[in-house]
């Protein structure tokens, strides 16, 4: 399960808005607290791919590893990606699964139609290299969360 703190939920939303018709990119700081990941903060990104924007995204490794030094220092780990689908489901891509290489992390996407957000899902990236695969994740919205 995902747990995400209800700004962090708001401002992926808004993110995938703002960048419709484009897709919107970040990364998801938190914890992971033995039953499953608190999301209490989003790290937007800028999405690399000039090739099709529009239903594809990449995250510049220098701004991820920038990001995962920033997370360390606030004692705070990646527990996941998100990206948003302009007039397409929030299901994920068999382009999505074949760019995920964060095991154990969640990939949350949301569906932007007519530039509204709608719909979020997350999905846990499990398996290994051999077997990888996107599965379901429960979402639930939290007003905050504390993270040791």
């Amino acid at each position: 399960m995902l747990k995400i703190e209800k700004a962090v939920y708001d401002f992926i939303r808004s993110h995938g808005e703002q960048t419709y018709s484009h897709e919107c990119c970040g990364v998801l700081l938190g914890r992971d607290n033995g039953e499953g990941r608190v999301a209490v903060r989003a790290k937007p990104c800028g999405n690399t791919r000039t090739d099709s924007p529009q239903n594809r995204y990449n995250i510049d490794p220098k701004d991820l590893i920038r990001i995962q030094l920033d997370a360390r220092e606030d004692n705070l780990d990646i527990v996941g990606f998100y990206h948003s689908h302009p007039d397409h489901p929030a299901q994920w891509s068999q382009t999505d699964l074949a760019e995920a290489y964060w095991f154990g992390c969640s990939y949350v996407i949301t569906s932007v139609n007519q530039g509204h957000a709608d719909l979020t899902n997350s999905f846990l990236l499990a398996g290994n290299e051999e077997d990888k695969r996107l599965e379901n994740e429960a979402i639930e919205v939290i007003a905050t969360a504390e993270v040791a």
